[in-house]
């Protein structure tokens, strides 16, 4: 009887560790105000500091440009705000050498965990608006000015991916040719909107280091960088976010996703990712059935893939857009 109290109450200790196991990573991953950016810049591996003067500079012309602030209603309520920059007028005869693509074009920048529409895109806006675009730069749900509690982490932006697409068509028109751009939670969120029933205005999608589902990535993390099991804490962070959030952390799957997209997209990597593995981007890659380019940066890490060989990547950026756009 004694050996079985002390059974009883290991068995006990190890399931109340697993509790509280699940929860601290369930509130430190999951939820707005605990997710910190420090944290996950420093998880990402990227020494970012040196790139700060060229985001100055760019971000200088950027904000000299009309901008303004707008918001949608998402499909369960929540308050979303972006940074809306129409296009530069006579842009393509201002800064380009060569033809571009059409006229009344629009990006949509998707950002990545824990950061900002309009603060992560500087650097690209600068490109983007040279280059005749308008820009919409959405913060996420539980992100910068939007509402919300529960981080999204593509399942639930996808959806709000909708509602700025409907609201880029009713603003800009009928006729307006529309790219989705994102960057890592973005890419994802790209990616799993390539499989839904989009208007004929979506032109084309590019993912940069964009991930599977959030099960795949975190389990990736716990195993790599923590040395950790996913067991239990992925599976009750599951449980956890299927009550409060309202879906599962592999309900939606860019691999899934990207096997039903009919619009060309642009898969981006860099090969020296450790905090989304580029074999995530080989693995999506295989299984897209639309139109598609793979670009890996050599030596890039986590979203640093276009200050690594920016020449290159607006290279073939604009290879892509002149083929879609």
């Amino acid at each position: 009887m004694g050996a079985l109290r002390n059974i009883t109450a290991a068995a006990g200790l190890l399931a109340a560790a697993g509790i509280g196991e699940t929860v601290y990573f369930y509130n430190r991953t999951m939820k707005r105000g605990h997710a910190k950016t420090e944290r996950t810049t420093k998880m990402s591996g990227t020494d970012w500091s040196k790139y700060f003067p060229l985001m100055e500079e760019r971000k200088k012309f950027v904000m000299e440009q009309p901008h303004s602030d707008v918001y949608i209603t998402s499909f369960d309520g929540l308050k979303l705000h972006a940074t809306y920059f129409p296009a530069i007028e006579n842009a393509q005869d201002a800064f380009l050498k060569e033809g571009q693509p059409s006229k009344n074009k629009l990006v949509i920048c998707f950002h990545g965990y824990t950061g900002e529409g309009l603060s992560n895109h500087m650097a690209i806006a600068d490109y983007f608006l040279k280059h005749g675009y308008a820009m919409l730069l959405p913060d996420a749900r539980a992100h910068g000015e939007s509402e919300g509690e529960y981080i999204g982490f593509g399942c639930l932006d996808r959806k709000d991916a909708l509602g700025w697409i409907d609201w880029a068509i009713h603003e800009c028109g009928e006729d307006v040719k529309i790219m989705l751009h994102g960057t890592s939670m973005g890419g994802a969120t790209v990616l799993m909107t390539s499989g839904l029933d989009l208007p004929d205005n979506v032109k084309g999608i590019v993912s940069d280091c964009g991930f599977t589902s959030p099960k795949e990535v975190f389990t990736y993390v716990l195993n790599n960088m923590y040395h950790l099991p996913a067991f239990p804490a992925i599976w009750g962070a599951d449980l956890i976010n299927k009550k409060y959030a309202g879906y599962g952390m592999d309900e939606c799957n860019a691999r899934r996703e990207v096997s039903k997209a009919k619009v060309p997209i642009l898969f981006i990597h860099g090969s020296a990712d450790t905090f989304v593995p580029c074999s995530m981007c080989h693995e999506i890659y295989e299984n897209c059935r639309s139109p598609k380019q793979k670009f890996i940066v050599e030596g890039a890490g986590h979203a640093e893939s276009y200050y690594k060989d920016m020449e290159a990547y607006e290279r073939v950026l604009t290879e892509f857009a002149k083929g879609i756009m």
